[in-house]
């Protein structure tokens, strides 16, 4: 099987400020004090999968240079530069054709640089049994990640019920038909998501054959398709960093949710449980990094709590830092910025003057 690996690297992290801004955002920052970037860790995770000249990173031009640091393992032509965000399905047509030019049986795995997920083994058994489910035809899968809580700042798979549906892949796991995606719920939905037994929160992890991901482009969205086709004359050649900042730019900014996946009929989901976080926000960090006896989070070996309760702390950087008696909040300094906030004011970090 001809797999390929690509990971999605043009994000800001806004709601990260100031461990991430948009000149070095949290996909390139070791957010977990473990001595590797989120992309790295991203990188990591699929190794196993295929080769390293068969993964692909789309992300800013701004920073493509990061990317060549970070990854040097990776080839130069595998670093695809957007020169302006458009959102999810241009960025992954792009990667898409530019694969299937050269690799027309391609089955292709679309990943966000920037999840965290604690079973690898576990992680990498789901995605192979994904590939070799989309690999026999017209077929999409979504990874879904079986919910431990009800959880409302991620979007939802609704499967059929799946005592009702019996399994569709190899022995060890099921991959079920999706019967609607679900934008983020508020509390009392997401209850019954979680009692429902058929609902898996949406990692944005995407599997499918490069025939099948290009078709379903041309039938639902024939103006980005056709976009992609004019920029392809150029690929591979001295020619396509032009054509591509020509053209890349008058591309419809849409999501690839809302231009495909809500609107084919053979969409399935390969429900995962392997400890996966999308560390979207200074409480999900909180929730994954080791606490203290006062349930505190620290990255960082020069810092020091008096009387704290409940706090997350990243300041990695820092020569000294000295808290007292804070409760519920973060505290983060990252080049000369400096953020204290309550932990429950998080989601309007990214709205905050800065």
């Amino acid at each position: 099987m001809d797999t390929h690996i690509v990971i999605m690297a043009g994000g800001i992290g806004s709601r990260f400020w100031p461990m991430s801004t948009p000149e070095f955002p949290k996909q390139f920052v070791d957010v977990m004090g473990c001595g590797r970037t989120m992309i790295q860790m991203t990188v990591d995770r699929f190794a196993p999968v295929c080769p390293m000249e068969n993964f692909w990173v789309v992300t800013s031009a701004s920073y493509v240079d990061t990317v060549h640091e970070q990854l040097p393992q990776i080839p130069s032509d595998n670093i695809l530069a957007e020169p302006c965000a458009r959102n999810t399905a241009p960025c992954i047509a792009y990667a898409c054709w530019k694969i299937r030019q050269r690799h027309p049986q391609a089955n292709i795995v679309v990943t966000p640089s920037d999840a965290l997920v604690v079973d690898s083994a576990e992680f990498q058994r789901i995605i192979k049994e994904a590939l070799d489910f989309t690999a026999q035809g017209r077929r999409i899968v979504t990874i879904g990640i079986k919910p431990t809580r009800p959880e409302t700042g991620y979007g939802y798979i609704q499967t059929e019920a799946p005592a009702d549906v019996p399994s569709q892949a190899s022995e060890g796991g099921a991959i079920l038909p999706v019967t609607a995606f679900k934008e983020k719920p508020d509390i009392d939905t997401a209850r019954k998501y979680l009692a429902a037994g058929n609902y898996f929160w949406n990692a944005g992890i995407f599997v499918w054959n490069v025939d099948t991901i290009t078709e379903s482009l041309r039938r639902y969205t024939p103006e980005l398709a056709a976009k992609l086709d004019l920029m392809a004359e150029s690929f591979y050649t001295e020619r396509e960093a032009g054509v591509v900042g020509a053209v890349f730019p008058t591309c419809e900014k849409i999501s690839i949710d809302y231009a495909v996946m809500e609107k084919a009929d053979y969409i399935y989901t390969c429900p995962g449980d392997f400890g996966w976080s999308d560390v979207g926000t200074w409480g999900s960090l909180w929730t994954l990094l080791p606490h203290d006896a006062e349930g505190n989070a620290v990255v960082g070996e020069n810092v020091h709590l008096n009387g704290c309760k409940g706090c997350i702390v990243h300041a990695s950087e820092a020569e000294s830092i000295v808290l007292e008696g804070l409760q519920d909040c973060i505290v983060a300094e990252r080049n000369g910025r400096l953020l204290v906030c309550r932990l429950s004011e998080e989601q309007r970090i990214k709205d905050f003057e800065k």
